[in-house]
């Protein structure tokens, strides 16, 4: 289909429309959607929104953390949160959640530990995949984060993680090819990091 459209159209598709939609592309009836950072509650930012949070976000319920839910070690429960958020979602017009993060925790000060699971790839890949077939059984896509190896907030988007290849196997990408496996996201969103001098 893409071939259909001339280069500027393509382009325009990689940039988006604003912050939290998409481009649209009528002449091959691709309508433009809504994404919003989740899972731990909704972040609609109509209008003028912003990657900060500042601006008004539509009213959204606000769930556990990631490190709280995964605290309990309950599929069910994370694949009930996973849905009650995929329903608000819905309700709300956004067709992907940005969401559920599974990094591994590798340093107490990361600023996003709040946002991932745990430091174990089975029981992050596990909860993280009952996350997504809850959001998804709503019609709505769900989107795994950040690939990979995104444990760090200062120089988040310039930092090079080096990392042998056993401990990235094992360690940091097991949970993600977990969760991929178990529940087929619709999508996953690369980190903004370099893993072993190539950015992600």
């Amino acid at each position: 289909m893409a071939a259909k459209l001339d280069r500027a159209e393509r382009v325009r598709l990689l940039s988006g429309r604003d912050l939290w939609r998409t481009a649209e592309a009528p002449a091959i009836g691709l309508d433009s959607i809504w994404l919003s950072d989740g899972p731990h509650g909704l972040r609609r930012q109509a209008g003028g929104g912003d990657h900060l949070g500042i601006a008004e976000s539509e009213p959204a319920t606000c769930y556990p953390t990631a490190a709280t839910l995964a605290s309990s070690w309950d599929v069910d429960l994370l694949a009930e949160v996973g849905a009650a958020l995929g329903r608000e979602a819905r309700h709300q017009g956004v067709a992907v959640v940005l969401g559920p993060g599974l990094n591994i925790k590798r340093h107490p000060n990361c600023g996003r530990n709040f946002e991932y699971f745990s430091e174990d790839p089975l029981l992050s890949g596990r909860l993280a995949a009952a996350m997504v077939r809850g959001i998804q059984a709503q019609g709505v896509g769900a989107c795994l984060k950040h690939y990979a190896v995104n444990n760090q907030e200062a120089y988040r988007l310039v930092v090079d993680a080096v990392v042998d290849e056993r401990t990235l196997r094992e360690i940091y990408l097991a949970g993600f090819e977990i969760a991929v496996r178990e529940s087929q996201p619709w999508t996953v969103m690369a980190a903004y990091n370099r893993v072993n001098g190539e950015y992600c």
